[in-house]
């Protein structure tokens, strides 16, 4: 069962991994905006957060981010960004899982709001410029058709994994 579970997530791992390198070259000036994207690896984090555990969640996003830094730029301010989005989703995400009275889709869009402020945050760290906080009701706003979107996709994903390929949580 334990090669099972590590090739499982390995899996998604790569999916998540190739889903946000997708919608960086391919889908980048889809929304017109900087820093917008629909978080279409978000989807992979949330499938790892409700099947498996939290533990194997942040591990798959500490180690997409990782990688996907390798392949773009390692260390760069656009790598601290990103990781501080994330984190910060993340928590958000565990946080409001925990609360146990929010869908998936709810808890997405929490994980979407977190990736804002996380993603501003630290843009205003690195740049020293406090004029980014006016871009985050912008940020905000779209965080909620992103995450809803997400979350929708994340929930019947999690759906056909548990129930037809009968995936245990782990």
């Amino acid at each position: 069962m334990q090669t099972r579970r590590m090739v499982l997530l390995a899996v998604l791992l790569a999916v998540s991994v190739v889903l946000n390198i997708v919608e960086r070259v391919a889908l980048g000036g889809l929304t017109g905006l900087p820093m917008v994207r629909l978080g279409l690896a978000n989807i992979i984090i949330l499938i790892v957060l409700y099947v498996f555990t939290i533990k194997d969640a942040m591990t798959v996003l500490l180690l997409r981010i990782f990688l996907v830094g390798l392949f773009t730029a390692l260390f760069s301010p656009t790598f601290w960004i990103s990781l501080s989005g994330g984190l910060v989703a993340f928590t958000m995400m565990v946080s409001f899982k925990k609360i146990n009275r929010f869908s998936v889709i709810g808890v997405s869009v929490m994980g979407s709001f977190g990736h804002a402020v996380g993603q501003i945050a630290m843009a205003m760290f690195i740049l020293s410029s406090q004029e980014l906080i006016l871009y985050l009701p912008i940020l905000l706003s779209l965080s909620i058709p992103t995450g809803i979107f997400t979350g929708l996709v994340s929930q019947k994903l999690i759906h056909i994994i548990e129930g037809s390929l009968s995936v245990e949580r782990f």
